[in-house]
């Protein structure tokens, strides 16, 4: 993460770090207090489109964006967590253009402004920094607002939303249990929060049956207009194109950007929402968006930095920050399909905190990782000791030493490949602060 004292607003948030708790403590009351004191300005932002979900929100904001940007609209986008600096959290749509982060006097002057207005309350920093991301888009106009949930849905601080153009659920599955619970459907119940009764409602791919019957249970109750992945919209793959249908007709686009299969989903989801938030675009604005997608962070391969020079020559290098067992699946998923992978041997660079799950996270790279590399998590306190996690991959009947950092371990792959032929895939991951240590450290921040 950023360092303290690097920015100017870097420095109000370190102040409101050290006053405030620090996670979440799920509850709207005291964001709802500090929004009124601000004039509520979750009531006058744009058409917003608010993503829920355990996995693909992400990627579901990113195509949203995209494509939103290809038609000619302005977009706010709202995130979290960031990966290297606070700023990310932030992108302020601009006519005809691609949305820029905020700049770092506008969003120190915002952090001020609401940390005033609080007035010494009791509150979490992120409920703050949620009241930040009203503020801003609220005082910036744009055409559409996207609003991406910060956990679970029903007590998040972005649940303070009343009409969504569209609320739109990606794929659960277990994470943050000691918050959400320990089924799926009490996990999908707590996400289907973000749904507002008569406002429509696009349910993304769900593997479980459960949590998808529980998600249409909950928007039937509500009476939402609702679109649901598998029934009312469907892509695939087709001759190396991407496939999308839903009730409106076909469409023969270029496949994702970004790389997995389960990107196809994720686009299809990203589709439907447009099109129910009331969006009109065209199929020459989708297939740009599809095809010209960013989303850092998320199955993103490093070609130049300070770090891929460390690696063996010709290593392939990806960072992706999933890390619950239903990420580790997509995503070893997405490794095995890459074309040469019987080639390429795979080895891992996986760091977590004490909140996941390594074991089921493990389990998805069972045939697949030749070795992994445990490195602790620099950015956070929560993180699992390496010599712990190792074990725990060694438990998974994976090859697992730990190490300091990243760098030791590609220095460490870099010993163990000299002489081979094909150079290796390497994959770094397990944490959203892990890789928001390595884009800092490689000099590949995002932008």
């Amino acid at each position: 993460m950023m360092p303290a004292g690097s920015s100017e607003a870097s420095l109000e948030i370190d102040k409101l770090l050290a006053l405030h708790p620090r996670g979440f403590d799920l509850s709207l009351e005291r964001i709802t207090r500090l929004l009124e004191r601000l004039g509520n300005p979750q009531d006058r932002l744009p058409p917003i489109i608010h993503v829920a979900g355990t996995n693909g929100k992400g990627s579901a904001t990113a195509f949203s964006r995209a494509i939103l940007e290809a038609a000619g609209f302005s977009v706010h986008v709202h995130t979290s967590p960031h990966l290297v600096n606070w700023h990310e959290r932030y992108r302020l749509g601009v006519k005809g253009g691609r949305g820029e982060l905020v700049g770092d006097a506008v969003l120190a002057d915002a952090v001020r402004r609401v940390a005033n207005a609080n007035d010494g309350q009791t509150i979490t920093v992120f409920e703050i920094l949620t009241a930040v991301t009203f503020l801003l888009f609220a005082e910036h106009p744009a055409d559409a607002a996207i609003i991406e949930v910060g956990l679970g849905g029903r007590f998040d601080a972005t649940n303070v939303i009343t009409k969504p153009a569209v609320s739109l659920i990606m794929p659960i599955s277990l994470d943050h249990q000691s918050y959400l619970g320990d089924k799926v459907e009490l996990i999908a119940a707590e996400k289907a929060g973000i749904m507002k009764r008569g406002c429509a409602v696009v349910i993304g791919a769900q593997e479980e049956a459960a949590a998808r019957d529980t998600l249409v249970d909950i928007a039937e109750r509500l009476r939402c207009p609702m679109a649901v992945y598998g029934q009312d919209f469907m892509a695939h793959e087709e001759f190396g194109r991407l496939i999308y249908q839903d009730e409106f007709g076909l469409m023969d686009l270029p496949l994702p950007r970004l790389p997995g299969r389960h990107q196809y989903a994720n686009a299809a989801a990203a589709i439907r929402a447009i099109k129910a938030a009331g969006f009109t675009v065209d199929d020459s604005a989708i297939q740009h968006g599809v095809s010209h997608v960013e989303w850092p962070g998320r199955l993103q391969r490093l070609t130049e930095g300070n770090l891929a020079e460390i690696a063996p020559k010709g290593a392939e290098i990806w960072v992706d920050g999933g890390h619950n067992p239903g990420a580790g699946k997509v995503i070893a998923e997405a490794m095995a399909n890459l074309e040469d992978r019987q080639q390429r041997p795979l080895y891992l660079i996986i760091g977590m905190i004490n909140t996941k799950d390594p074991s089921g996270y493990f389990q998805a790279f069972g045939d697949l990782a030749g070795h992994v590399f445990t490195v602790p998590i620099r950015g956070s306190d929560a993180g699992i000791d390496p010599v712990l996690l190792a074990g725990i991959a060694l438990e998974e009947n994976l090859a697992a030493e730990p190490v300091a950092d990243v760098a030791e371990a590609l220095g460490r792959i870099k010993d163990m490949t000299i002489g081979d032929r094909i150079p290796p895939r390497i994959l770094i991951g397990g944490s959203l602060y892990l890789v928001g240590d390595v884009l800092s450290d490689n000099g590949t921040p995002p932008r």
